[in-house]
C-alpha cells in the first residue's frame, strides 16, 4: 500500500488543481502574478522590511474573527461578563500573536550562496543563508520555490538563533539543460499561533548552469584519430574503444599505471595490471564528436557526448570535443571536464 507522502497529489490537492484550471480568473492571474514579479529588484540577498513583508489572516484566522465575533454578540445579548473578559482575552491574544508574527520575518537578511551546475534529471538545490541581528530567536521560517505548490515536502523550515544565521537548502528541478536563472523563491512564516500568514517573494540574480543529462547505458568511446604527422592508424588501438594502455610490464614506471582500471580487476578477483601507452598517445588522439555520435535525435547525441565526457575522464584520458561552431582542444582534468560540460549544455 502506497503511503500519503508518495502519492503525487491528495484529493484535496487535485480538486484544487482542477478549480484553478476551471476558473475564468486563472489567466488573469497568472498574468498578475507574471507582472509582480517582474516589478521585483534582482538580487542575491534581500534585507526584510515593512515595504517587502506582507500579512493577512488565514484560515484558522478567519474563523477566530468569525468566533470572537459570536462571542460579543452573545456577551452582549445576555450581558454575560465572562464573555466580555474572553472575548477581549482572545482578541488581545490575536492581536498580540500579529505583531509578534510580522516581527519574526521583519529584519531578517536572506542571502543565496552561488548555485552548483547539477545534470539534467536531479534536482538543483540552493543553499540560502538566513541573518538575524535580534537578540530573541526567530521560529517557523519556511522557504520554498514560488509557485510549486503548497505541499509540505515543498517546504524547508527552520529557526535562526538570536544573532546567529541558519542554512537551508531549496531544491528546485530544471526541466531543460542550459542556463537558468533561479526561479523566485518566497519566504513565510505563522509563528507564534498560525492566524496570520506573513510572507515575502524575492527574485535572486544567480544563474544556475544545467548539464544535459548523460546516456545510460555509456556506450563505448569512439577511436581516436591520427595526429597529425603521426603514423599508424584508429584500428590499431582496439575494437572501436579508445583506451590508450596496454599489458604491464615489468619496470614500468608507477605513474604509468591505471590504478583505476586495477582496482575494478582486483575486484573481479584477478589482478591483471594495464599501463599507459606513451606510444599510442603520440600516435593518435581522442576527439569526441557530435557527427559521430550515429544518432538521429539532437538531445540524444548531445546525452551521448556527456557521456563519453565522464567516462573519458574517468579513465584519465586526453580527449577533445568537437561541436557546431566549437572546438574544444585534447587536455584532461577536473578544469577541462566542467568546460566540455558547459559547451555541451549550452550548444
Amino acid at each position: 500500500m502506497e503511503s500519503a507522502a508518495q502519492s503525487p497529489l491528495s484529493p484535496t490537492a487535485r480538486w484544487r488543481s482542477l478549480a484553478a484550471r476551471l476558473s475564468p480568473l486563472a489567466p488573469l492571474r497568472k498574468r498578475f502574478q507574471r507582472w509582480w514579479q517582474a516589478r521585483l529588484p534582482l538580487n542575491d540577498t534581500l534585507l526584510l522590511t515593512q515595504r517587502n513583508v506582507y500579512i493577512l489572516p488565514t484560515s484558522s484566522g478567519w474563523m477566530l474573527a468569525l468566533t470572537l465575533i459570536v462571542l460579543l454578540v452573545a456577551s452582549i445579548n445576555y450581558q454575560l461578563n465572562l464573555g466580555y473578559l474572553l472575548t477581549f482575552l482572545l482578541a488581545g491574544s490575536a492581536v498580540a500573536g500579529m505583531h509578534i508574527c510580522h516581527a519574526n520575518l521583519r529584519g531578517l537578511t536572506l542571502h543565496l550562496k552561488a548555485p552548483e551546475p547539477h545534470f539534467m534529471g536531479t534536482s538543483t538545490a540552493f543553499e540560502l543563508q538566513l541573518s538575524s541581528e535580534r537578540k530573541s530567536p526567530r521560529y517557523g521560517i519556511a522557504l520554498a520555490v514560488h509557485g510549486m505548490g503548497k505541499a509540505e515536502h515543498h517546504w524547508a523550515w527552520t529557526d535562526v538563533p538570536a544573532q546567529g544565521q541558519a542554512s537551508v537548502q531549496v531544491a528546485f528541478r530544471p526541466t531543460r539543460r542550459g542556463l537558468h536563472r533561479v526561479p523566485t523563491l518566497t519566504a513565510e512564516t505563522r509563528f507564534p499561533l498560525g492566524t496570520f500568514r506573513v510572507w515575502t517573494y524575492w527574485r535572486p540574480a544567480a544563474e544556475v548552469l544545467v548539464y544535459p543529462a548523460p546516456e545510460v547505458p555509456t556506450p563505448a568511446l569512439p577511436p581516436g584519430e591520427p595526429r597529425a604527422g603521426g603514423t599508424g592508424s584508429a584500428a590499431s588501438q582496439g575494437i572501436g574503444e579508445f583506451d590508450g594502455v596496454r599489458a604491464y610490464r615489468r619496470g614500468d614506471p608507477l605513474k604509468l599505471v591505471v590504478w583505476k582500471k586495477a582496482a575494478k580487476s582486483l575486484a573481479t578477483g584477478t589482478d591483471d595490471l594495464v599501463s599507459r601507452d606513451a606510444q599510442q598517445a603520440q600516435r593518435h588522439e581522442l576527439w569526441l564528436d557530435l557527427a559521430r555520435t550515429t544518432l538521429p535525435e539532437q538531445e540524444a547525441r548531445i546525452a551521448r557526448l556527456t557521456a563519453w565526457v565522464l567516462q573519458a575522464d574517468r579513465l584519465g584520458l586526453d580527449y577533445g570535443l568537437r561541436l557546431p561552431g566549437v572546438e574544444i582542444a585534447p587536455d584532461a582534468g577536473a578544469a577541462h571536464r566542467r568546460r566540455c560540460l558547459e559547451a555541451l549544455a549550452l550548444c
